[in-house]
């Protein structure tokens, strides 16, 4: 009998650069750089995504969404994330739950994670109730530790999508 639930492991990682907007979670947050990336460069919808696309058995967010496409140049991370729902679904699942933790020594996020799990939930077409976002440092550790980016780990659970 095939399974009726999946999990994913999404990690991503990015460094701070200066010119940039800093966003996470699909919230804009007010700080002098944002992350160096292609995209938006959203290091927690990244680890999502590539979560909830690991558990699916289908390519990470590299293959779907090239970073040396140009059509994804400067790309809304929410927009991709509602992309990726929308490739689950094709194959016969859809997100139930996001587990999420980003380590960043600043600047401090715990006041943006009730809009961060709004936008989220939106996007994945499920409840807030059903997206945890944590925040935490990396204690001076290393180079999260010494500023120098941030990182976000992700855990998802799919469900089949009953068969009409």
């Amino acid at each position: 009998m095939a399974s009726r639930v999946r999990v994913g492991l999404g990690i991503d990682l990015h460094a701070f650069a200066a010119g940039r907007r800093l966003v996470v979670g699909g919230v804009e947050i007010p700080y002098d750089r944002g992350l160096a990336g292609h995209s938006d460069a959203d290091v927690l919808l990244h680890a999502i995504m590539d979560a909830a696309l690991g558990a699916a058995g289908l390519p990470d967010i590299g293959t779907h969404f090239p970073p040396d496409d140009p059509a994804y140049a400067g790309a809304d991370s929410l927009g991709l994330l509602a992309g990726v729902r929308d490739l689950l679904a094709d194959v016969g699942w859809r997100v139930g739950q996001v587990d999420a933790t980003v380590i960043a020594e600043a600047p401090r996020l715990s006041a943006h994670v009730p809009l961060m799990r709004l936008r989220i939930a939106a996007a994945l077409g499920i409840e807030p109730d059903d997206v945890g976002v944590k925040a935490t440092t990396a204690e001076g550790l290393g180079a999260l530790g010494r500023g120098e980016g941030m990182q976000a780990t992700a855990v998802v659970l799919l469900d089949r999508i009953a068969a009409a």
